[in-house]
């Protein structure tokens, strides 16, 4: 089952949401930190969320021993400050250590510091990542300026029964290190994830070579809840914006109301 999250924040009609599509340095968080400074620090006032790469410390690395972290490490804490000095929520997973275990997780910050986290159930077994990483349980709902949000990572994407929009939720948003030779799935799975849950989809993909000579074309997009991307970046490093209406949402889920129809599932550990 979900867990709800809730924060007192202000309800919006619209949200701006923007994404990071980026080079990753392989396993050196300290430099892939400098280097997202210098692309979000113009979004500081102009935007409510930021969407950083699926592992945007390290890359998509199969030795997480070396990068790992703390909740209360680094790269958390540099998120506290990044989302408090742009006046928006900040969400990215990376490589967290905890009881002995490793996670690729996902975690989201609010401006005011406020945590939860999502680690990715779905590990990518080709790349082995299901003997280095323990998987997650539990899907995620973070409530935020009166929008439902539900972060995943990667692999989940080709999963539908787990991303399947059974709590209303309005934003679905995949984080991921997707390589070229599979982008054409990346681009059909999010349409389809966008129209099957009508739902605005985001995914956020790399750009680059990684150290095992993996390559990463991007095509991070912004989907509407009709299976039409606002936004599509290439293959180039860039930050893009788009203004998400829960208005526009709602009326076409009045017009088309399919959700109700859905069948029912048990989701088990």
């Amino acid at each position: 089952m979900p867990r709800f999250i809730s924060k007192p924040f202000v309800m919006s009609q619209q949200l701006k949401i923007s994404i990071v599509q980026t080079v990753l340095s392989w396993e050196a968080p300290a430099e892939n930190r400098n280097r997202l400074d210098a692309l979000i620090q113009p979004l500081a006032g102009q935007t409510d969320l930021v969407v950083l790469p699926e592992m945007f410390t390290s890359g998509f690395t199969m030795n997480p021993e070396k990068v790992a972290e703390k909740m209360d490490g680094p790269t958390v804490q540099w998120m506290k400050a990044k989302a408090a000095a742009l006046n928006a929520a900040i969400a990215g997973s990376l490589v967290i250590g905890e009881n002995g275990h490793f996670f690729n997780r996902l975690v989201w910050v609010n401006p005011d510091g406020y945590t939860r986290h999502y680690d990715k159930r779905h590990l990518f077994t080709l790349a082995g990542e299901h003997k280095s990483y323990l998987a997650g349980r539990e899907r995620l709902i973070v409530e935020y300026k009166g929008w439902k949000v539900c972060p995943m990572i990667c692999y989940d994407l080709r999963f539908p029964v787990w991303a399947r929009n059974d709590v209303d939720y309005d934003l679905l948003f995949f984080v991921a290190n997707w390589p070229t030779p599979r982008i054409h799935h990346w681009d059909q799975l999010l349409v389809g994830r966008a129209i099957e849950n009508q739902s605005f989809v985001i995914g956020v993909n790399r750009v680059g070579e990684d150290n095992n000579g993996h390559q990463y074309c991007g095509h991070s997009s912004i989907i509407d809840f009709n299976g039409t991307p606002i936004v599509r970046i290439h293959d180039q490093e860039a930050v893009f914006s788009a203004t998400l209406s829960k208005q526009a949402l709602l009326e076409f889920r009045k017009k088309l109301a399919f959700l109700p129809d859905r069948d029912s599932f048990e989701i088990h550990g």
